[in-house]
């Protein structure tokens, strides 16, 4: 039997017009063109990262999704933001509230760092509640 070759040229680049990607040709496989950003390349804060870490472990598709539509980054930022404001702004109320102020610092330290570390222990916990695991 003699085996016939067929020889078809696949085009280089294709562009898919239901989700908007280029994909370029490489070995047999067409790949996303995905680049990064700009913002991509902004450092997150804390709270950005502790949200980027939680969307991978825990909700994967829409890390995914997110990725893909380049939207990740910017509402990791926007997440961060929000939850560095929410944040300092628990951080006022609770020492307004427990009566924490400079005088107390002049006079007792250690006791001031142990009721500031408490109060910023519960504000980090409400904030990740809030904003991160919701």
């Amino acid at each position: 039997m003699k085996q016939v070759q067929i020889n078809t040229i696949l085009p280089k680049s294709i562009k898919d017009n239901n989700n908007g990607l280029n994909y370029t040709l490489h070995g047999d496989y067409y790949l996303p063109d995905l680049y990064p950003r700009e913002s991509d390349s902004i450092p997150l804060g804390r709270w950005g990262r502790e949200y980027k870490q939680y969307l991978e472990g825990n909700h994967s598709g829409l890390y995914t999704r997110l990725i893909l539509s380049g939207k990740l980054y910017s509402i990791l930022h926007d997440l961060d933001y929000q939850a560095q404001k929410r944040y300092e702004l628990i951080l006022c109320q609770m020492k307004t509230a427990e009566g924490i102020t400079e005088s107390l610092k002049a006079k007792n330290q250690l006791e001031w760092v142990r009721r500031m570390n408490s109060i910023r222990n519960r504000a980090e916990e409400i904030v990740r509640a809030e904003l991160i695991h919701s």
